[in-house]
């Protein structure tokens, strides 16, 4: 089982597609282990995007993400990295799939509704990061039983 990391970003929760996601996310028989709503302040955005801060663009990142909270997800499965990454597909919804959370939701590459954490590595650090080592639930459901 894998843990990962999703970022449900504010046109998300502006376009009231919230339930949209969490329900693609669990329709992949991922469990959802933990979840909350937090206001991003600049240390975890400078701390998220340190890979990025150099770029011109960065500025209006911090300001797309400050508009509004985010969803932080703990979503839990086998390989759950790979299946939400193929869930999501593309970081610009042009090149997005039809039937992805993108492909489908997102507006362009500047509002592009989700983020998650791009290997096991990544997801272990930014678990860390968004959930400051609050617990993660741990409960069967009975799909996991037919599985």
């Amino acid at each position: 089982m894998q843990t990962t990391l999703i970022l449900l970003k504010p046109d998300t929760i502006e376009r009231g597609l919230i339930g949209n996601v969490i329900s693609r996310i669990e329709a992949k028989w991922l469990q959802i282990a933990w979840m909350k709503m937090i206001q991003l302040d600049n240390d975890i955005i400078n701390e998220h995007y340190a890979h990025i801060a150099d770029k011109p663009f960065f500025p209006a990142i911090v300001k797309y993400m400050q508009r509004t909270p985010v969803i932080a997800i703990a979503a839990k499965g086998k390989n759950a990295v790979l299946v939400v990454r193929s869930l999501i597909w593309a970081t610009n919804p042009l090149d997005a799939l039809p039937w992805t959370v993108r492909g489908d939701l997102a507006l362009n590459i500047d509002a592009n509704i989700i983020h998650a954490s791009d290997s096991e590595e990544n997801a272990e650090i930014e678990l860390k990061r968004f959930f400051k080592g609050e617990g993660i639930f741990e409960y069967s459901r009975l799909i996991d039983e037919v599985l």
